[in-house]
């Protein structure tokens, strides 16, 4: 199963179990004091309505993981759901955050945690408690579960014992280990997001270094000035490729370390090689996901230069546009090289070409379709022999997205 399918099966799982969590709380509630409706409708509608509510204030802490941070602020909102005198969060080893009275319990529950956490299985029992004034005399522990691993607990504390109690507090179990799993899956795109940026790194470099120190050198008895710019330009570029601080950069940084390497390419092929820009400055501010542009213009390079270097005397003209489009920045990279096979370029863009066949392109589709979604990825042009255009439209404006700034969250 794929992620976005396994996305899809946990919503799926969350709106199969609210219904149940609002039937536990309208019956924990059904005795309490009555309160307008406002308008909302029956008191099932009202309570259902409610605990919807309460769920969507308590998902965005628990999507980024259990702490000691994350269950403070969730606590509350869950107590709110269940209805209950106390509520506690835990990991697999102490307390991480207690919402209610009767908190001198904390020793109590931690001791009595090792068995639903070995086993996995929910458990009921009576509190001890010395203190008159502490309502609390029966707890309720419900594991947290992610991929059959227990990660921590839920514990619902109540004045007794009770059937309501004990199936509410194992639905919003249920319900807090899907947010947990969502967190697990946010976790594991960013480190595949990552991985992704240093395969590319590692896959440009070798290339690319092994060429521009050749041309450097070769310059250094003829033309030691200009072998001193090409080395400076090489060591901006790399350190630009290279730099670990954020995900995400602005166009203008990106075009930058673009005229970068293509300096140290015209080192390379000289007067065979022309290249036109046309830049828009109010698009320059956009930002956009790092060593994003730079693998098409090596691509365009290595398609349109470098295909064309077994016929004597052969040129290619590459043209770098990036126009306002409204809510976009319009990015087109176009050459007028070798072109592709469409079909191996489908086949490229699904994974299962050979990475010679198009430098960085898949890599480049994914990551945009992952952080603006499916209707952003590359626009590709190409048919063998007739060069190739490669359209990339950025929104200027995406939640999480910010230059310096990490991978979104969803």
């Amino acid at each position: 199963m794929g992620t976005g399918e396994l996305t899809g099966f946990l919503a799926g799982l969350c709106v199969a179990v609210l219904p149940m969590l609002a039937a536990g709380f309208w019956l924990g509630r059904r005795t309490a004091r009555q309160r307008s409706l406002g308008g909302l409708g029956t008191p099932v509608e009202h309570a259902t309505f409610e605990t919807l509510h309460t769920a969507s204030l308590a998902a965005p802490p628990l999507r980024a993981g259990l702490t000691e941070e994350t269950a403070r602020k969730s606590a509350r909102r869950l107590r709110t759901l269940l209805g209950t005198d106390a509520l506690c969060l835990t990991d697999d080893q102490a307390v991480l955050a207690w919402d209610g009275v009767g908190e001198h319990h904390r020793a109590e529950i931690t001791e009595r945690l090792l068995g639903p956490l070995e086993t996995g299985r929910g458990e009921a029992f009576r509190l001890k408690c010395d203190e008159p004034d502490c309502p609390l005399r029966w707890a309720v522990v419900a594991p947290l579960t992610v991929d059959d691993r227990v990660h921590g607990a839920l514990v619902a504390c109540a004045p007794g014992e009770s059937a309501v109690l004990v199936r509410a507090a194992g639905e919003v179990a249920r319900w807090v280990s899907v947010q947990l799993e969502l967190a697990d899956l946010d976790r594991s795109r960013t480190r595949l997001i990552e991985a992704e940026i240093k395969a590319l790194r590692a896959q440009i470099s070798p290339h690319f270094i092994f060429n521009s120190l050749a041309v450097i050198a070769s310059f250094v008895r003829t033309d030691p000035e200009r072998a001193r710019e090409l080395l400076l330009e090489f060591a901006d570029f790399t350190r630009y490729s290279f730099r670990r601080h954020g995900d995400f950069t602005t166009l203008a940084d990106e075009l930058h370390a673009i005229e970068h390497y293509l300096a140290l390419v015209r080192a390379r092929f000289g007067e065979r090689l022309s290249v036109t820009l046309q830049i828009a400055p109010e698009v320059l501010p956009v930002a956009l996901p790092f060593l994003c542009l730079q693998p098409l213009v090596e691509n365009a390079v290595k398609h349109g230069l470098e295909g064309k270097a077994v016929t004597a005397g052969g040129k290619s003209h590459i043209s770098i546009t990036a126009q306002d489009a409204g809510a976009e920045a319009l990015v087109v990279i176009e050459d007028d090289g070798v072109g592709m096979d469409p079909a191996l370029l489908r086949r490229i863009l699904a994974g299962e070409g050979s990475p010679s066949g198009g430098i960085g392109l898949c890599n480049v589709d994914e990551r945009l379709r992952q952080v603006y979604g499916d209707d952003h990825g590359l626009v590709i042009e190409t048919a063998v022999g007739a060069g190739m255009k490669i359209t990339a439209r950025l929104p200027k404006y995406q939640p999480g997205v910010h230059s310096g700034g990490r991978l979104p969250r969803e």
